[in-house]
């Protein structure tokens, strides 16, 4: 167990964390959650000893061990893949070493009956058990399969480590922590460089982790899938939830908005006591009862609502304009890098106002492709046009490390604008969250998130009837997610977004190019269909590779494989129309108890002309009724969401 006591540490004058404390148990799995600079990746430091605080303590029960992923690293490896893999099992080298000295010191005594003897007899079996648990029998096993997990191929084994991107390069050190298999693996944004599969695979292998895992992420499925505990940080402290991120934030919702009404009460509570006050402080008859209302005020704990960030970014694409019905097609296209194959013999037809998203493992072309869209590569073979009027408006994968860091955010906003959307720079900087401070800062000091919000604003600058968004939600929180989502779900042009965020694509595409073994493959479907629809493929593959006398049987499996796939798409339409239910409730509940919060601020003024109203009371009281009958209705409808889930 990991005992963390009255921690505190501040940052620039500011407490990050104000007499923080619990503990993180041999199983948990927990996911940290709260706003860019909240102080997750701090907390993280300070679990794994890279970071002092200024209070408190850490424990860590004796002889356990914590493995730490950091966002981003410099990897100075200077062997092959396998070679810096097999580092992860320097322990077990050093406790073999350990076991043949105790191996020979035993065969060479003859003192059987001492206790000498007996103690190398002990320490032998305990060193031999804990190479076992560390699994030192099959280590090239356990690499090679941890290693092909995160997206490698065996033809990978033996490149350098320095030949692969830095994407790549944390792949490798993160299958080194795994390996190691630390008794708490802390893991800080471990998706940012994985493609769907990887994820898919990370995720399976930490559900079933002996240890203890704490996560930092962004992505919404990877966390509900993982974790069964959220840890949000907020305002220097913590709220410790036992549910997974989605039931948190239901859970997190609801406390804020009991916090909100108990204040409320409060105030009004605490009104009518002045009231009183004012009212008797002068009248002997009543020196008792206001003195006892005095002494009720003193005595009286203050209710504090926890202090939320209500900035957001807010924007919206502006119109497309009009473009041919189709807008981008090929035949026979194909690209290579030297003697790598990246695709071939690639064919497609997109019209007008698709959305459509790539996936697939990295390395397979979704990037290349995207790039040929824009224009950016020219050298590939094949056929591919763009339709008639096709204006394209591009985010790269590496868009925020390509802005000039010696230019001011207003400068890089200014030298892209042209015409009429001049005069406007300033509001549309406003509305990712730069205000007059940080428009005169230079690019190369702003955080990664800043970085992403300023390219994603320069995307603003010129109308477009063809978006290519490779990799947008790098560096943007969950809210700025959302955000981004819903502005693309409303615009009304074409879109191309390279994606391995499976939250951010759901319900966002409604086409899916596949890229895979040098091909490009269409799906007419939602991402999560998709998913379940390649997990059929991979049914029907095994099933080919049995024997021929179990055709009869593959031919029935392969029908039931279809059946079970339509059965599946069916069951995520009625799941989607119940979670839309529960949706449509909480934005009703929520605007009820806006109004009643109205009401029943101008019930605390005192101002007569309402409190002598009966109209208003009438009012009042229906709002609150119909906030009751809308809780019950939320209340039927999450556990009809429940049961469909357990069904």
């Amino acid at each position: 167990m990991i005992s963390v006591n009255n921690l505190s540490v501040q940052f620039t004058g500011v407490n990050l964390f104000d007499g923080v404390t619990f503990n993180v148990g041999d199983r948990d799995r927990i996911g940290l959650v709260g706003k860019n600079g909240a102080g997750k990746s701090t907390l993280l430091k300070i679990l794994c000893r890279q970071q002092e605080p200024e209070t408190g303590t850490i424990v860590i029960a004796s002889g356990q061990t914590v493995g730490y992923l950091p966002q981003e690293m410099v990897p100075d490896s200077v062997g092959t893949v396998i070679e810096e893999t097999m580092t992860a099992f320097d322990q077990i080298d050093s406790l073999e070493k350990r076991q043949q000295t105790l191996s020979t010191e035993i065969a060479e005594r003859t003192d059987y009956e001492s206790a000498e003897y007996e103690r190398l007899l002990s320490n032998l079996h305990e060193v031999t058990e804990q190479i076992a648990m560390l699994g030192g029998s099959n280590r090239r096993e356990q690499a090679e399969k941890v290693l092909l997990g995160l997206g490698f191929r065996h033809c990978d084994f033996n490149r350098l480590v320095a030949e692969f991107s830095g994407g790549w390069q944390m792949r490798v050190e993160l299958a080194k922590l795994l390996l190691k298999r630390p008794d708490f693996l802390l893991l800080d944004e471990p998706t940012n460089h994985l493609d769907i599969e990887s994820i898919q695979w990370l995720e399976n292998y930490l559900v079933t982790y002996p240890g203890a895992v704490v996560l930092v992420s962004h992505d919404r499925t990877f966390l509900d899938n993982i974790t069964g505990r959220t840890i949000e940080i907020t305002a220097g402290k913590i709220y410790d939830y036992k549910v997974s991120y989605s039931e948190y934030v239901v859970q997190m919702q609801q406390r804020r908005a009991s916090q909100m009404a108990s204040l409320t009460n409060q105030q009004r509570q605490v009104a009518q006591i002045e009231a009183f006050i004012e009212r008797f402080r002068y009248k002997a008859t009543k020196s008792k009862q206001v003195q006892s209302r005095i002494k009720m005020l003193e005595r009286m704990e203050e209710i504090k609502v926890d202090e939320v960030s209500t900035e957001s970014i807010h924007f919206q694409f502006p119109p497309a304009p009009h473009s041919g019905k189709i807008v981008l097609e090929a035949s026979h296209l194909g690209k290579a890098y030297g003697d790598n194959q990246v695709f071939d013999d690639v064919e497609f037809l997109v019209t007008s106002g698709t959305k459509l998203a790539f996936v697939g493992r990295n390395g397979e072309g979704k990037s290349t492709l995207a790039k040929i869209i824009v224009g950016e590569i020219n050298d590939y073979s094949g056929v591919f046009k763009l339709g008639h009027q096709v204006q394209i408006g591009y985010y790269a994968q590496n868009q925020a490390a390509m802005l000039n860091g010696e230019k001011t955010v207003f400068q890089t906003i200014d030298d892209a604008a042209v015409g009429d959307i001049r005069p406007k720079i300033r509001n549309i900087l406003g509305s990712f969250l730069f205000d007059d401070d940080d428009i005169d800062k230079k690019v190369k000091v702003l955080s990664g998130g800043e970085k992403a919000r300023l390219a994603l604003a320069k995307l603003l600058l010129t109308p477009c009837n063809l978006l290519v968004l490779d990799e947008p939600t790098n560096h943007l929180d969950m809210d700025s997610k959302d955000i981004l989502k819903n502005a693309l779900l409303q615009y009304t042009g074409t879109l191309v977004v390279v994606s391995h965020d499976r939250d951010f694509l759901q319900g966002l595409t409604d086409t899916l190019f596949e890229f895979r073994d040098g091909g490009v493959h269409e799906f007419k479907g939602d991402i999560f269909e998709f998913l379940e629809y390649r997990k059929l493929e991979h049914l029907k593959d095994l099933d080919k590779n049995r024997d021929t006398k179990a055709a009869s049987s593959t031919v029935a499996s392969v029908s039931q494989n279809k059946l079970n796939y339509q059965q599946s798409k069916e069951r995520e339409r009625e799941l989607r129309k119940l979670r839309g239910a529960v949706e449509r409730i909480e934005q009703e509940i929520s605007s009820l108890e806006e109004q009643i919060s109205e009401k029943e601020s101008l019930l605390a003024s005192g101002n007569p002309e309402v409190t002598g109203n009966a109209d208003f009371y009438s009012s009042y009281q229906s709002l609150k009724d119909k906030l009751e009958e809308r809780m019950s209705a939320w209340e039927e409808a999450t556990i009809a969401v429940e049961d469909f889930e357990n069904r």
